[in-house]
């Protein structure tokens, strides 16, 4: 009897989401070279739970972070880290002007819809992460990316509901890419 209440759990634990949903993942990564510096762009499919779409539209701000590292592969030794960079963006509704706002830094762009106000985050463009002359020409870097809804930048109750919640655990897997700059490239 133990062993069959083992194994419906274990079916039924299969069957719940997960923290990476399917529909959690970064879809594209493309590094550059572009006026002196490393820039990345990169496409990432998400979507917000109910409770998460609750919560902004009642104005709590959301935090979304994107994490990079670039590392030069060396087989005499650990890898050598080249980039280590995060971006956040922040998604707030404001109830009295009925409009959604994406700050990245200083900049805040308006939307008129929590969609519209997301599609900034899911593309990012010409982010840019390095000079360029720290990399050298023909030399091949790895590196990962991901997306995860940064629960530390909430104010103290709802840091509590995310620690107690899955539905505030908002993640993509790491996704790795290989890239290689090529000999032609400006570095001014």
């Amino acid at each position: 009897m133990p062993r069959l209440l083992f194994v419906l759990i274990l079916c039924l634990s299969n069957l719940l989401p997960t923290a990476h949903g399917q529909d959690n993942a970064v879809s594209r990564i493309e590094p550059a070279a572009r006026q002196g510096q490393l820039v990345i762009d990169a496409d990432i499919d998400f979507t917000l739970g109910g409770e998460l779409r609750n919560a902004a539209q009642k104005g709590v701000p959301l935090y979304f972070t994107i994490d990079l590292s670039i590392h030069e592969p060396r087989w005499w030794w650990f890898d050598k880290t080249i980039v280590q960079a995060e971006q956040t963006w922040r998604i707030q509704f404001n109830a009295l002007t009925r409009q959604w706002r994406t700050s990245l830094g200083d900049i805040s762009l308006p939307a008129t819809t929590l969609d519209e106000a997301l599609d900034l985050v899911r593309h990012i463009r010409d982010w840019p992460v390095a000079p360029v002359d720290r990399l050298a020409p023909g030399q091949e870097y790895k590196g990962a990316l991901r997306l995860r809804l940064d629960t530390a930048r909430l104010a103290r109750p709802f840091q509590v509901d995310a620690l107690n919640s899955n539905a505030w655990s908002l993640t993509t897997p790491w996704k790795n890419f290989t890239f290689t700059l090529s000999d032609d490239t400006p570095r001014d």
